[in-house]
């Protein structure tokens, strides 16, 4: 497949197996019920993946929240993942992203005014406390973020996550590959994405991938890809488009903290050749010396320059001290939406919608 960024440490594989029967093991336990999955009368949707990050979660909760806050109040759980705190955390506008973690803080300032976000490693408990205490208890529908491992709730629509370029039936448990569970446990699904697909696929590359997957009668199979909007000065008001970017002949410095930029750098490389990467670890948070790594980076490309990130990032590099003048004129943030494809979105709105209307 073109754009294949599936990668095994064969050697790794022993560990692998030893990963394996743990997991399966704790599957069983809780398929045979003596591991208790807990329901609530609350519609729960939970968006996740069996694989170690960069499938598109946030885009995709984002999407939902989109879809259905104009007409039920929908609440957000996260586990927030490196924040500095523990237990139960409602956001707010005074939130700070070390409290409630990057995508959570993303979230809160792009929707935080029209719904309920809160951070909870242990989800049950979190979906308690959303919808009884006074601050959420008008909650009508909890998203979850990144559960599908997180048995201990079971949620009453489950959409898992597969990216086009990390198909899961190629991939192997961790650390060997980076799955964190065996490719059955797709069977617990009803909705399956796969993200991240190029805009120009064939009709035999969408059926391929059908076939490789083959799901079960009762699942359902979309296909999305991303949009990218207008960036926007992080530090400024100023924009600039893609398009614009290829006719000024500009030179990007992309700027990632995030677990898969190889999709992000493949989109962009169309609209300007002169794209040099710098990649940081997933959830990276930026230090001064980084800021001055940053710098250098950017003073080392021709003008005219600028420097290209993601809204994730965005929320660790805005309160970055060390960054140069110049560099915090030049960083731009470039908005990403998920786009249903094959013209399916009207039957997957009315899939999500019905289901929250029917368990309302």
């Amino acid at each position: 497949m073109e754009g294949d960024f599936i990668h095994i440490n064969r050697w790794l594989l022993p560990l692998s197996w030893l990963y394996g029967v743990g997991v399966r093991l704790r599957n069983s336990l809780y398929d045979s019920g003596i591991l208790h999955e807990r329901s609530f009368e609350i519609p729960v949707i939970n968006v996740g993946n069996i694989t170690v990050g960069g499938t598109g979660k946030t885009p995709h909760v984002e999407y939902l929240i989109r879809l259905l806050a104009t007409d039920h109040k929908v609440a957000v759980l996260s586990r927030g993942y490196k924040r500095h705190t523990k237990g139960y955390r409602l956001a707010d506008s005074e939130s700070r992203m070390e409290d409630i973690g990057d995508e959570p803080w993303q979230m809160q300032q792009k929707y935080g005014d029209r719904i309920h976000i809160a951070v909870d490693a242990d989800r049950c408990h979190g979906i308690l406390r959303l919808t009884t205490d006074a601050a959420t208890r008008d909650t009508e529908v909890v998203l979850l973020d990144d559960a599908f491992q997180h048995r201990a709730v079971k949620p009453g629509l489950n959409i898992l996550l597969v990216d086009y370029h990390r198909i899961i039936t190629r991939d192997r448990l961790l650390p060997a590959g980076r799955l964190r569970e065996h490719v059955e446990g797709k069977e617990r699904a009803h909705i399956v994405i796969v993200t991240k697909c190029p805009r120009d696929l064939k009709p035999m590359d969408f059926r391929i991938v059908e076939k490789e997957l083959s799901l079960r009668p009762y699942q359902q199979l979309y296909f999305s890809t991303l949009r990218y909007g207008t960036a926007t000065q992080l530090f400024g008001q100023e924009q600039v488009t893609l398009e614009e970017i290829r006719d000024r002949k500009l030179h990007v410095l992309l700027l990632t903290g995030i677990a898969s930029p190889q999709q992000l750098l493949q989109d962009i490389s169309p609209y300007d050749a002169n794209v040099r990467p710098m990649v940081f670890p997933d959830h990276h948070y930026f230090t001064a010396a980084d800021a001055q790594t940053i710098n250098s980076a950017l003073e080392a490309l021709p003008h005219p320059r600028i420097v290209l990130t993601t809204e994730k990032d965005a929320a660790r590099l805005k309160k970055l001290s060390g960054l140069s003048p110049a560099t915090k004129a030049s960083t731009y943030v470039l908005p990403v939406e998920a786009e249903i494809m094959k013209n399916a979105t009207k039957k997957f709105n009315e899939k999500i919608i019905h289901y929250v209307h029917t368990h309302h």
